[in-house]
């Protein structure tokens, strides 16, 4: 009963420090930037303030997508690590965001494509095909097992490949890299409210995919063939899951290019401090990713003065570390 207590007492101060995490978060995207704007500024009538307006609306638009980016990718990493049972699994270690972005680019490039709902469109299959070819190719190389070390190199040589299509169509037509860019790299600069609804519905279907997955995630952590006993259809857990993972990393991809290592970082951050239960384990992964990405964005706005180092670089600065540490530690070698 004690150890419940301490527990519980652990899980609600969890909670509150990480809601006051995104709010001060969520406060420092909005005030902070090439141009730092005091909340008295925002919220003045003065003629002198009159670029408050314009800058401020464009960093609620920038701070709403990086609230929804990382929820988006954090549950992703969540739902990869589970699915796969590969605590190193992530969308861009396993290749997802780059397959997507590998897509988008080349439709726009070859199709001409240029509405939200056809970058969605292209996101969604880059990273479908994607995840179905790098599990295949870890499969064969594992003799029929998806091993975790297999996955993550058919991953990473997938990425690479899709990185070096990109850079190939890219290079040569100087309108299709200087407008879309930040595909390279990663960047939470929304163009409009109208991208952001574009994109929303798909985020909202693959975090409700997850939320209704997380009992069956539960009875998951105890294997297959336990699983199965207790009556949950493993194989179809795994494709809604996959597919969740799909529409989340799709989406987010399709309006702010391939972000990496969010959804390798957090949910073993959140793991270590309050366990592997997935009722917590969901939410709180995606309150901290949000704060996160929201943070990651603007040191990279601060840093990059009086331009900007888009949150990708940032997020890979810290992730890269991650990265190896876990490796090193053979936590994701088994």
């Amino acid at each position: 009963m004690q150890n419940n207590s301490l527990n519980n007492k652990k899980l609600i101060l969890f909670i509150v420090a990480s809601l006051m995490l995104l709010g001060l978060a969520l406060v420092l995207s909005l005030i902070l930037g090439s141009k730092d704007i005091s909340l008295a500024e925002l919220f003045s009538k003065d003629s002198e303030n009159a670029l408050a307006g314009p800058i401020f609306e464009k960093r609620i638009m920038r701070t709403v997508l990086g609230i929804m980016a990382g929820f988006a990718l954090s549950i992703a990493g969540v739902l990869m690590q589970a699915i796969t049972k590969n605590p190193i699994a992530d969308p861009s270690i396993i290749g997802i965001n780059s397959g997507a972005a590998c897509t988008v680019v080349a439709a726009i490039a070859i199709l001409g494509i240029n509405s939200s709902i056809e970058y969605i469109i292209f996101a969604l299959i880059g990273a479908a095909l994607t995840a179905c070819f790098v599990y295949c190719i870890a499969m064969v190389a594992g003799g029929g097992k998806v091993g975790p070390v297999g996955l993550a190199l058919a991953g990473a040589a997938t990425s690479t490949a899709c990185s070096s299509v990109v850079s190939l169509i890219m290079l040569p037509n100087m309108n299709v890299m200087e407008q879309y860019r930040f595909w390279s790299v990663g960047s939470i600069k929304a163009s409009s409210w109208d991208n952001i609804m574009v994109v929303l519905p798909f985020i909202l279907a693959g975090i409700f995919i997850a939320l209704i997955l997380i009992p069956s995630l539960n009875v998951l952590t105890l294997g297959d063939e336990t699983a199965t006993g207790l009556g949950v259809n493993v194989p179809l857990i795994k494709a809604a899951g996959i597919l969740a993972s799909v529409l989340l990393c799709g989406a987010t991809t399709a309006i702010a290019g391939p972000i990496g290592f969010l959804g390798l970082m957090i949910p073993h951050f959140v793991r270590i401090i309050i366990g592997g239960d997935f009722k917590t384990l969901i939410p709180l992964s995606a309150i901290n990713g949000a704060s996160l990405l929201l943070l990651s964005d603007v040191a990279g706005r601060v840093i990059g003065r009086p331009g900007e180092l888009e949150v990708g670089v940032v997020t890979a600065f810290l992730g890269a570390p991650v990265f190896i540490l876990l490796v090193v530690k053979g936590r994701a070698i088994k």
